[in-house]
């Protein structure tokens, strides 16, 4: 008998392992999901029916921004070819109770030249009059179509002040702008457009900077590689209208000594900063042959708009790595508001939507 209970007691562990082998983990997945949806059911039972805007700015975690990706997802570059720009005759012109605001910074700027400082260049602009999408009938490429009306920089300036009490006591942002739709603001209101793009080096590292504090509009904010606003001075040559892509060839020369033959350049989106109705086209530039180290030894060479930029970091291009710089307690809240979605767009065309998403969430779920 004894050998025979020893040769059960074999079969039985055999038997055993054979069946935690096999079953004891598919048992532990199942209880595993019949706890979570027990718990999510008995969650939804204190939910209510919720509605929310379709329209939402760009946020990570606790990095929030006023920047609403009106076009494009960063996987699909836009076709150059299919962006149409159209400037208008008529100049834009502030209402009658706003027109003091800008004789306002005329004077200041007077004042400046009369003491010997650095007046407000009173630079040749455009204002967005409207911004329109369209699918073409084939493909679904989308078809841009920016319509602009010419302005200068006293009115952007006086326009920036939103919230500003006008002599009836409202202020610009709430008579002129509808919070429910943030697509629609008159012209004078949005004189503004710009490209901002990340730039990547040859070796992998996304080059940021530092707004210098001289300049007038957010001075010390962390930004995109490069910022370039159109003028129609140097944009336009006669009357033909801005091609964005030169703007950021002017841009990449201007603030970085870069050549077009040294980089590729992408349109990733339309984005708009409905705080400041700023219009931004958001571009992805790598840079072929140069590295980090020959970057920064081309710029000690000199660069043109040296003054714009106080600090130049340059961050591993990897997703983890880009988002955990976005979220540093020292950044987090020191972005230029475009900047932000601007990284999240250049890592999913580097790396795609997934990825990226699933680095975000995790980076996240760790603060």
């Amino acid at each position: 008998m004894g050998g025979i209970d020893v040769a059960n007691g074999v079969v039985g562990a055999v038997i055993g392992m054979l069946f935690a082998v096999l079953f004891q983990q598919p048992l532990q997945d199942a209880w595993f999901r019949l706890r979570r949806r027990s718990a999510s059911a008995l969650r939804s039972l204190g939910r209510r029916e919720e509605s929310g805007p379709a329209w939402r700015t760009f946020s990570l975690g606790p990095l929030h921004t006023s920047a609403l990706i009106v076009e494009g997802d960063g996987e699909t570059p836009i076709p150059p070819e299919k962006v149409f720009v159209h400037v208008l005759d008529d100049e834009v012109r502030l209402p009658t109770d706003m027109e003091p605001w800008r004789e306002e910074i005329a004077l200041e700027s007077e004042q400046l030249r009369a003491e010997g400082r650095t007046p407000l260049w009173n630079g040749p602009r455009y204002a967005v009059e409207s911004f329109d999408i369209s699918r073409s009938a084939l493909d679904e490429t989308p078809e841009v179509h920016l319509r602009l009306r010419p302005t200068d920089y006293y009115t952007f300036l006086a326009a920036q002040q939103l919230d500003r009490r006008l002599p009836d006591g409202t202020t610009p942002r709430s008579r002129y702008l509808d919070p429910e739709q943030p697509l629609t603001a008159p012209a004078f209101l949005q004189c503004s457009f710009a490209v901002n793009i990340a730039v990547v080096t040859a070796d992998d590292m996304l080059v940021v900077s530092r707004r210098s504090e001289r300049v007038r509009m957010a001075p010390g904010v962390w930004n995109s590689s490069v910022n370039e606003g159109l003028s129609r001075h140097i944009d336009s040559s006669g009357r033909s209208a801005p091609d964005l892509h030169a703007v950021c060839r002017r841009g990449m020369r201007e603030e970085l000594a870069l050549e077009p033959h040294e980089y590729t350049l992408e349109l990733l989106a339309f984005v708009l900063d409905v705080d400041k109705r700023h219009w931004s086209g958001h571009y992805f530039a790598r840079l072929k042959e140069l590295r980090s180290t020959d970057l920064q030894a081309r710029m000690s060479r000199g660069v043109a708009d040296r003054w714009e930029h106080q600090t130049i970091d340059y961050v591993p291009f990897r997703p983890s790595a880009v988002v955990k710089y976005l979220l540093r307690d020292d950044r987090v809240h020191r972005w230029a508001p475009l900047a932000p979605a601007l990284f999240h767009l250049a890592l999913v065309r580097a790396y795609s939507r997934t990825s990226v998403e699933r680095v975000e969430a995790q980076a996240v779920r760790r603060l």
